[in-house]
């Protein structure tokens, strides 16, 4: 977008090997998310992984686009399927000509990446190998904390009741024992409710890859139509959606006759693209909100997105597992994920029955056979060809011509952000950190999730308050996503997810921390001002696989406008350690075997971290020593990796370099 090349360290590639065929009732999605487990444990950050072998044929092109999608999840710069006569009758399904599909095939045969499966393999050669027999992936979701957390579907209870007694952390809710079965009778719109520990308030049908793919979109129209059938209902409680990442898929739903069912089911379209995944999922209902919070209940959600961090889903869910979208279907209409599928009933059919599992899940033929006669190639074509055309209420926008944006000062969607200010024409080298004080201590797997904000804006946090100063009214406070545009609610956001852990508030969750000259407990932003306001530098002291997740610039973007001058971990996902060089933050790594604790750093120090001032006597991933005024002293790699990033970091991030470019082209 800024026109700079990517650059990285030549990765190392990682060969998945794939045998076999999924087995009947196993989705798309099981399958990604076993993958993801494999390859988060297997340990992937920074490489590439190629997919091949002869399980390759069975695997359509939608449910490899679901797996390489999710690379940020289990860590990898990409997810790599080589094009073969499976993509090919992709393009044609999706309306693409004959011609155009032959060109596409001809130029990749021409440049030897084209795989034919018919041909003899020659044996490729890999950084390291894995392998994954199709037949061996079971029914399966992952949660209730992370994507990579998978749990076998006929594990799911135990796993729920393990969590719900194991102590806070990623696999544990500590609840104590007496209380694993309480319940709570509540008034939903004059009718009487019951929820409980593991109830469902959150069913949502949303993502982008996963909502694309025909197979797992018609099988949850199948599970609602057989539902329906047997006079299944969802708890009227739930809050129900369906996303679609495209606008064809409501074309085949139609066209199949399944969308009807899904309808009554509470499955209504709500729209297309990201919702509940990226924490659009807007506010439960009152009558809901009250009887989780008044009780403490660990209520659920569960949802077939790619994302499920803490915070992110919804402020009051705790506990939201991924699944496929027929598997949504059937956790909505069971109410809850404390539920054992093989041998518990999902509900009461209309004659009074016990209707279980095997009686609302179809098989892959019928699968099969609603996709050939549903999803045509015109559905795609018509749906690409309205693309450009927008709608009525966008074309009827007023647009402003001017060679520059007019900034309406009293606009809180858009402002003018401060990237550029005070910009100088050379740039500013680097320099030391002197004496700076700790904002945050963190532990392990902190998230794009717990740094950048994401979802609904709370009336108590300064985001809230920044908008209610401006006559902003809570209902209208939208979500930091759509106010993605104003860095002023954006750095206000920065480290608020209400799931964060501080270590500096000796375990307590919050988006607060310790202000370290007073001692005051402050909201995060508030303390980050102060600091700035008294000349202060700032750092973040964190564990391994820090920034994990989606690719978030405001995770990097929010964290320099709190004044962060270096975050130290041991370890980083890549893509946020690349966006952090970026923005000027320095990234540093411990030492292998070395952390914050073992160096016995409380976050209460202040700390030097001296630089060279001339860049050419700086190295990527040379040593730096950094110095606390308690007379620690340690040293760390420096996770600047390539010359590129060390250019960016000269001039004081990528903006600054581009901007500086620019002027000197337009001077020459």
């Amino acid at each position: 977008m800024l026109g700079q090349p990517m650059s990285m360290v030549l990765p190392s590639v990682v060969g998945f090997k794939l045998s076999g065929k999924l087995r009947d009732g196993v989705t798309a999605t099981d399958l990604v998310l076993t993958v993801t487990h494999i390859l988060r444990k297997h340990g992937v950050v920074g490489k590439f992984v190629e997919f091949y072998g002869e399980g390759m044929s069975e695997l359509a092109v939608a449910n490899r686009a679901t797996i390489a999608n999710m690379s940020p999840e289990y860590g990898a710069t990409m997810g790599f399927f080589p094009v073969d006569h499976v993509t090919l009758g992709y393009l044609k399904l999706t309306g693409r000509s004959d011609e155009k599909v032959e060109m596409v095939e001809a130029y990749l045969r021409a440049n030897n990446m084209f795989v034919d499966y018919n041909e003899t393999q020659t044996e490729r050669v890999y950084s390291s190998y894995l392998e994954l027999d199709l037949a061996d992936v079971e029914p399966c979701v992952s949660g209730p904390k992370r994507p990579h957390d998978h749990v076998a579907l006929k594990d799911m209870k135990s796993d729920w009741h393990s969590c719900l007694g194991n102590k806070v952390g990623f696999k544990g809710f500590g609840v104590p024992k007496e209380q694993h079965d309480k319940f709570v009778k509540f008034t939903f719109h004059g009718q009487p409710a019951e929820i409980r520990h593991g109830s469902i308030v959150i069913a949502a049908i949303t993502s982008c890859t996963n909502t694309s793919n025909p197979s797992v979109m018609l099988g949850a129209g199948l599970v609602a139509k057989k539902a329906c059938e047997l006079g299944l209902e969802v708890n009227p409680w739930i809050k129900t959606s369906l996303a679609p990442g495209s606008g064809a898929v409501t074309k085949y739903l139609l066209k199949s006759g399944l969308q009807k069912y899904l309808d009554h089911l509470g499955f209504n379209l709500i729209g297309y693209g990201c919702t509940t995944c990226i924490g659009n999922s807007g506010e439960l209902d009152e009558d809901v909100a009250k009887a989780v919070t008044d009780n403490d209940i660990i209520a659920a959600a569960v949802l077939s997105g790619n994302r499920n961090f803490e915070g992110r889903i919804h402020a009051l869910v705790r506990a939201n597992y991924l699944a496929s979208p027929p598997l949504v279907v059937a956790y909505a209409l069971a109410g809850t994920v404390y539920i054992d599928f093989e041998t518990e009933p999902i509900g009461k059919g209309k004659d009074g029955t016990d209707v279980y599992f095997k009686d609302i899940w179809p098989s892959n033929e019928e699968i099969a056979e609603v996709e050939q006669s549903s999803v045509l190639p015109d559905m795609f074509r018509s749906t690409y060809e309205a693309i450009t055309q927008g709608n009525p209420m966008w074309n009827q926008l007023s647009v402003p011509k001017a060679d520059r944006f007019p900034w309406d000062p009293s606009s809180t969607y858009i402002h003018d952000p401060p990237f550029f200010k005070d910009i100088t024409p050379t740039p500013p080298g680097p320099c030391s950190i002197e004496n700076a004080y700790c904002l945050l201590k963190f532990g392990d797997s902190i998230t794009t999730d717990h740094i950048s904000p994401a979802g609904s804006i709370p009336r108590d946090s300064p985001a809230g308050k920044y908008l209610l100063e401006r006559g902003v009214q809570p209902k209208d406070f939208n979500s930091y996503g759509s106010r993605r545009g104003n860095d002023e609610v954006m750095a206000r956001g920065t480290f608020a997810n209400i799931r964060i852990v501080n270590r500096l508030l000796n375990g307590e969750v919050g988006p607060k921390t310790i202000h370290v000259p007073t001692n005051e407990k402050l909201f995060v932003f508030d303390a980050a001002m102060r600091y700035k306001a008294d000349g202060h530098h700032t750092i973040v002291l964190a564990g391994e696989e820090y920034g994990s997740g989606s690719s978030r610039d405001w995770a990097a973007k929010g964290p320099m406008l709190l004044g962060v001058k270096a975050v130290i971990a041991k370890s980083f996902e890549r893509i946020h350690r690349s966006n952090l060089v970026g923005m000027g933050v320095l990234p540093l790594c411990f030492k292998p075997g070395e952390d914050a604790d073992s160096l016995g750093l409380t976050g209460h120090e202040r700390y030097t971290i001296r630089l060279p001032t001339n860049v050419s006597e700086i190295q990527p991933g040379q040593d730096v020593q950094v110095l606390s005024d308690t007379g620690k002293s340690f040293t760390c790699k420096l996770r600047i990796d390539t010359m590129v990033e060390l250019a960016y970091f000269d001039h004081g991030g990528i903006l600054h370099y581009v901007l500086r470019n620019l002027v000197r082209q337009q001077q020459q």
